[in-house]
């Protein structure tokens, strides 16, 4: 057995290494002269998006403790992103994956998570963590739990991961330490990772996380209440929540920043006039916070470099947060936020709405 394990883990790494690291894109904009924003861009990975990291660490996380094993069937909840990403790696191990998701779930989504090999089990949406750990038992399956286990699968300490690739690629640049990295949270593994590598290696970085409406991690984040929830789920794939999440650590987090769900959709929209080029609504919450950070420096006039990323493409989104008609059928009015958008390209000043 264990040579099958050692046999996975170096077919993992192998693919890992056929993959060159994603690029960190310099955006320019003309009324922050003096600050250097740059996006890292997660959308290159093989599956699209930043959770390939994440679900390759649940694999290896999974394997050298033993609890996948060979013709172990691999459980997720999830409708998205991960789900895919753990889809992929799943077929890369020839091992059975089953994505316990929604009703509702768009059949873009379930399409790309059976392309490769996963199969999708549809339950009601308060339903799929109990379902997802039922199935685990009656299959003798592995419940991979991202919600639990992202913040720990990932080394924090290096070993490429993301935090240590940006500061990697950043170090030619003008202001190699930025103040301020910023990022959004699903399940906080991302979040986890930076903010304990940049204490790991003594940085005076802050790190900022983005949340949307209808998330329980901004005020968990004020109140420390573990019991927060929310009757909504959020309207950003792939981040916010509607319950405190175990794996959200928000002892690492400096700051939090509360974005309108139509601020995101007219975010992703001003980005794509600026890299040409269309992105995923978290993508657009992660810069409406980076531009509020970006205003009150420029009122101090400190010269700095600002971090965020691209979670993933916008061509997942087209119907959705791409399409008038629905945002206007789920009463989104993002004209007041294109026009604060583009005040703050021309002044460098995030007015309010």
């Amino acid at each position: 057995m264990r040579d099958w394990i050692n046999h996975a883990i170096s077919k993992i790494e192998a693919d890992f290494r056929r993959s060159s690291d994603t690029h960190l894109l310099k955006v320019e904009l003309p009324s922050a002269e003096n600050i250097d924003l740059y996006l890292k861009d997660e959308s290159t990975h093989p599956t699209g998006s930043l959770k390939h990291r994440l679900a390759r660490s649940l694999f290896l996380y999974g394997l050298c403790n033993g609890q996948i094993q060979r013709g172990t069937t691999i459980i997720e909840s999830s409708s998205g992103s991960t789900a895919i990403s753990e889809a992929y790696f799943a077929k890369l191990l020839n091992l059975p994956f089953i994505a316990v998701v929604p009703n509702g779930t768009s059949q873009e989504k379930i399409d790309k998570i059976r392309f490769y090999g996963g199969r999708c089990h549809r339950v009601e949406a308060r339903e799929i963590y109990s379902e997802a750990t039922r199935l685990a038992a009656e299959l003798s399956g592995h419940y991979m739990d991202q919600f639990t286990f992202a913040e720990r699968a990932t080394d924090w300490r290096g070993n490429n991961n993301i935090a240590e690739s940006i500061f990697s690629q950043l170090s030619a640049e003008p202001y190699p330490t930025p103040s301020w990295i910023v990022v959004s949270a699903g399940t906080g593994g991302t979040s986890a990772t930076i903010g304990r590598f940049i204490r790991y290696k003594c940085c005076p970085t802050r790190l900022c996380v983005a949340d949307p409406e209808h998330s329980v991690f901004f005020d968990y984040y004020h109140t420390g209440d573990k019991t927060l929830t929310s009757n909504r789920s959020s309207m950003i794939e792939g981040i916010g929540r509607p319950r405190v999440e175990p794996s959200f650590v928000s002892s690492i987090v400096d700051r939090m920043i509360k974005v309108p769900d139509a601020a995101s959709y007219a975010t992703i929209r001003f980005l794509e006039n600026l890299l040409n080029r269309r992105c995923g609504g978290s993508t657009g919450t992660n810069l409406y916070a980076v531009f509020q950070i970006i205003s009150e420096l420029n009122s101090h006039n400190q010269a700095t470099s600002i971090v965020s990323m691209i979670c993933d493409g916008g061509e997942r989104y087209l119907d959705t947060y791409y399409s008038d008609h629905w945002l206007t059928d789920n009463g989104f009015d993002i004209a007041p936020y294109r026009r604060q958008l583009e005040e703050f390209y021309e002044t460098g000043v995030m007015v309010a709405v």
